[in-house]
């Protein structure tokens, strides 16, 4: 957990559970690509049902919940009464204020996007329909589906309490599958827009950025690195490839290739022994400094700080 809003979520939920700011923490988080917790809502919904609205807040995490109670809730310019047996998408991308109007049951999950990062093949949890700024983000549940979704969220506690070593990619398939419940009930025009030119150059791009990962070994070597390096492999000009991945994701190419290859960065200096020159020569710097000049820009320290502060006691 790095973030500051994460920190304050975690300061107003010790109180309504009873439990200490470190027992809230889901055992082994620290060694994982990002955060991910789940809760129950009547464990916490008390305390917070008394208070009166407060202002729309963005968070720095992805949200999924199942509320089995009536609610209200504000999101973005809307405002909406919830039903029970509703299933939840909220983003830190827009603001979203709940209000519980009787006692709650339900659950919720948070991750955030690096969490996701493994089984998403190179896209961002905001590139899914559900987490679009425009979109809306509850949907009603049959009495079969919001017993199924019910019991993913069962199997989600029993998992994150339980010591199975690969708990946690266990715990992002069941975020697929109700990223995939959601996604089912979005119109076809939302899931499936027109595959024009400049999207079917994006979706290349990505599938050519990702092919580069995982890097496994010190001797590998991300082969792509600059703009330049993916236009001239897409043959268009790096112009033109910069305008449509502008246009569709709001970041320049270098920005996304910087991104990614800090992400990889991130799990090599968690999930290896490997030196700090090895894992630079792997993703193509010259030397550390310029790998250690890099990863500021991404991570707001070196490397080798990074390495420690993840090494931290779990």
């Amino acid at each position: 957990m790095t973030t500051t809003a994460l920190h304050d979520l975690y300061q107003e939920l010790a109180p309504c559970t009873g439990l200490d700011l470190h027992a809230l923490l889901p055992g082994g988080i620290q060694r994982e690509a990002g955060h991910f917790n789940v809760f129950d809502i009547a464990d916490l919904w008390e305390p917070t049902l008394a208070p009166p609205a407060t202002p729309y807040t963005c968070r720095s995490f992805y949200k999924i919940s199942i509320l089995r109670s009536h609610s209200r809730a504000g999101y973005a310019d809307q405002t909406m009464d919830i039903a029970p047996d509703a299933l939840v998408f909220t983003t830190p991308k827009v603001p979203f204020h709940w209000q519980p109007t009787e006692p709650q049951l339900g659950q919720f999950c948070l991750f955030t996007a690096e969490f996701l990062l493994p089984v998403l093949g190179g896209t961002t949890p905001d590139e899914l329909p559900l987490f679009r700024a425009d979109g809306y983000p509850v949907f009603q549940l049959t009495p079969a589906e919001a017993t199924r979704t019910a019991a993913i969220f069962a199997q989600m506690r029993a998992e994150l309490a339980s010591d199975y070593a690969y708990k946690y990619d266990l715990l992002r398939a069941y975020v697929l599958e109700l990223l995939h419940l959601g996604q089912k009930r979005q119109p076809a025009t939302v899931l499936h827009p027109a595959h024009s030119a400049a999207a079917r150059l994006s979706s290349r791009f990505v599938e050519l950025l990702e092919r580069q990962f995982p890097v496994t070994t010190p001797q590998q070597r991300v082969p792509l690195r600059t703009a330049k390096e993916f236009a001239n492999h897409l043959a268009v000009h790096v112009n033109h490839l910069n305008k449509v991945l502008k246009d569709s994701t709001g970041r320049t190419t270098t920005d996304l290739i910087g991104g990614r290859l800090a992400q990889e960065a991130q799990v090599l200096l968690r999930q290896t022994d490997w030196t700090l020159w090895e894992i630079a020569d792997s993703l193509g710097f010259v030397d550390v400094a310029h790998f250690s000049h890099f990863f500021r820009r991404y991570a707001a320290v070196p490397p080798g700080t990074f390495r420690q502060q993840e090494a931290g006691p779990v």
